[in-house]
């Protein structure tokens, strides 16, 4: 915040057509604490000449304004200062002015207004209005760096979800060429053992050895689904069928979707969001829920992509949602910033928690996040 002293005084412009009142405001402030130096102008040209090739070293700090002068009034001179795009505090000092005028005044963003007849309280009303519009100015340049700050937040969030994707992608991609190649190759040569030996011993090992390779040929395509969900190009209706039906086989819990999608073809990112949000809260119920019942509605009525998977487990409190440690609805509510959406978390009709995405619809495609499936 700037101070101001002998070495760097207040600088007033005092829109005044009266010499005399111009001469009363500069013996007032010169019997105060106050440093100023102070520039007359009395007519409206004038007054924007004073900004029309001004350095940022002659800036004023203030304007003091009579509210009637010849041709004009001070509204015309706060419309001049609008048009210069510049934030100055502005004092109405005024014999002629009323009340309704003075409240108008202020209504436009007006600092303050003072009658001629109360003039010493002058030094007062400059300084506090100084101090107002820099505070103002502080706050300004602080929301102003917390949106900038937040905005690259939002970016880093999104470019990580891109990255996580990506690697997703690649493991997937290994997963099928190196481990389900190998997996294949020993399904094959145990096939081709089993046909050429008669020793029943040998042939009972072979078995129960195709038994576990079969399920390690299952547990890879479901890790394989899980980093990389091909199924959503069957849609995200089926891929989310696909989630529940696995759901509930793992966990003994019962779940259901119903699905109502008008839209032909949702974008792949929103998609994904989607499926990415289901998966986080399934795992989330199966860890910490104690449920025995899930349900997970999707629709895009109203142009509005809208996923709620809700329980009828213990809930969630506040408390919970604000420990530092809880990252996984923390990312959800990143990535449905990326796809411009947002997550609701709260209590679910059956008393237990419910986890609400929401997508605006628009044509808008993200190839970010696109690129990872490929």
């Amino acid at each position: 915040m700037q101070t101001h002293s002998p070495e760097h005084p207040i600088r007033i412009l005092h829109l005044e057509d009266s010499l005399i009142d111009h001469q009363l405001v500069q013996r007032t402030l010169q019997k105060s604490a106050l440093a100023f130096e102070i520039v007359q102008v009395d007519t409206l040209a004038g007054f924007e000449h004073q900004f029309e090739h001004q350095t940022v070293a002659a800036e004023f700090d203030l304007i003091l304004a009579d509210y009637r002068l010849p041709g004009f009034t001070a509204v015309d001179a706060w419309a001049v200062l609008g048009r210069h795009a510049k934030s100055i505090p502005f004092v109405l000092l005024s014999g002629a002015i009323g009340e309704a005028a003075a409240v108008e005044a202020i209504k436009l963003g007006m600092s303050d207004y003072l009658l001629k007849d109360n003039l010493a309280k002058l030094p007062h009303v400059i300084t506090r209005a100084i101090e107002l519009a820099q505070s103002r100015l502080a706050k300004e340049k602080a929301s102003a760096e917390l949106a900038t700050s937040q905005q690259r937040l939002a970016d880093f969030a999104e470019h990580l979800q891109t990255t996580i994707e990506q690697e997703r992608a690649a493991i997937a991609r290994e997963i099928h060429d190196d481990i389900g190649g190998s997996l294949a190759a020993i399904k094959f040569d145990l096939a081709w053992i089993g046909r050429h030996s008669a020793d029943q011993p040998t042939l009972a090992h072979i078995s129960s050895a195709s038994d576990m390779l079969q399920h390690a040929v299952g547990a890879s395509q479901r890790i394989m689904m899980n980093l990389r969900p091909a199924i959503l190009d069957q849609g995200l209706a089926a891929a989310l069928d696909w989630l529940c039906t696995g759901f509930e086989k793992r966990t003994a819990i019962k779940t259901s979707l119903n699905a109502s999608l008008q839209s032909a073809g949702l974008d792949r990112g929103v998609q994904l969001t989607a499926y990415r949000t289901a998966q986080e809260a399934l795992t989330n119920i199966s860890k910490y829920a104690h449920c025995s019942q899930v349900k997970m509605d999707l629709s895009d009525a109203g142009g509005v992509l809208t996923l709620e998977i809700s329980d009828n487990g213990g809930g969630i409190s506040a408390g919970d949602l604000d420990k530092p440690k809880s990252f996984g609805l923390r990312g959800l509510r990143e990535r449905a910033k990326t796809v411009g959406g947002w997550l609701d978390v709260g209590s679910s009709a059956t008393g237990g928690t419910s986890i609400t995405l929401s997508i605006p619809l628009m044509p808008a495609t993200h190839p970010e996040t696109q690129e990872s499936f490929q």
